[in-house]
């Protein structure tokens, strides 16, 4: 039988949980990949580094508002900040993240699509490590199981009730981490350039599998009979999709280059001038100005 562990070790007699310590894990991991990602859209790995500085506190407040905001409980102020109590939000966390983005990118200039692109890949495999935390800390499971038959690990798994429950939370994990390869792909081997589609496919992707998940669990926070994370699911993936059409078919995009291709561009300039415009993954790297086009238009003066 696949039974529960503990929730906690310690350690020099401080109590450690396996979920926060799978949470810190899996922030610094997603702080390495984004660093080591930064550079497929033009940014150095100092910049995710005070971007993580945003996005990271942001992010726990914005899991435990969400948690503390749906949940049939009521909190004091003073109980909304004993997160080791337990009660953290995904959904709550990227909220919050977002908007740690969003300062970030306002303060320091970036373009928040640029950014959100590298760390959309670290978001989904820190939220497959952190669905196994959800197991030692007896959350996040399906309803119950009760055919004999069924009661079986990854289907179903026993939990510290003493029975049976869907293994949603493992079922999530592994969706998780199967968006992460499929994010890196995109980003790394596909070398898709254009800003926004990374992000918009981590919304689907993400949206898909946890809107299918949310319906077996048997711990959602409600709205009413509304599931919230169901419902803020399937707004994810419409979103997801807007942002795919309005780059992919409103404005169109560049064709995906290998390592030092280039695109040129024939422009005219404020003196109305032909220029001639290299880019490489999206950046101008040269202007050529047309000194025959040039000299045609002094003759005319």
């Amino acid at each position: 039988m696949f039974g529960f562990f503990e929730s906690h070790f310690l350690f020099f007699g401080l109590k450690i949980t396996y979920y926060g310590l799978l949470i810190a894990c899996a922030m610094a991991l997603g702080v390495f990949i984004a660093c080591k990602n930064a550079k497929w859209r033009g940014l150095r790995s100092d910049d995710l580094i005070v971007a993580a500085c945003y996005i990271l506190p942001i992010a726990i407040i914005g899991a435990r508002a969400y948690y503390c905001i749906f949940s049939p409980e009521s909190y004091s102020f003073l109980e909304f900040f004993r997160i080791w109590d337990g009660g953290l939000a995904v959904y709550g966390s990227i909220i919050g993240g977002a908007i740690g983005l969003l300062l970030y990118c306002l303060i320091h200039k970036k373009n928040f699509f640029d950014v959100a692109d590298i760390i959309v890949p670290s978001i989904i495999l820190g939220q497959a490590i952190g669905r196994i935390g959800c197991y030692f800390s007896h959350c996040c499971y399906g309803i119950e199981v009760t055919d004999p038959g069924l009661t079986w690990f990854p289907l179903s798994v026993f939990m510290s009730d003493g029975k049976w429950h869907l293994a949603t939370f493992f079922y999530e994990s592994i969706w998780n981490l199967l968006g992460f390869i499929i994010l890196m792909l995109l980003l790394r081997v596909f070398k898709i350039r254009q800003r926004g589609a990374i992000s918009a496919s981590y919304l689907i992707i993400y949206g898909i599998g946890r809107a299918w998940i949310e319906g077996l669990r048997g711990d959602s926070l409600y709205i009413g009979a509304i599931k919230v994370s169901q419902l803020l699911s399937i707004i994810l993936i419409v979103v997801g999709l807007g942002i795919l059409i309005f780059y992919f078919i409103k404005q169109g995009h560049y064709p995906n280059l290998g390592e030092g291709e280039t695109i040129r561009e024939i422009s005219l300039n404020t003196d109305n001038q032909i220029v001639e415009i290299e880019k490489k993954e999206n950046k101008i790297y040269k202007v050529k100005e047309n000194k025959n086009t040039k000299n045609k238009q002094k003759k005319k003066e």
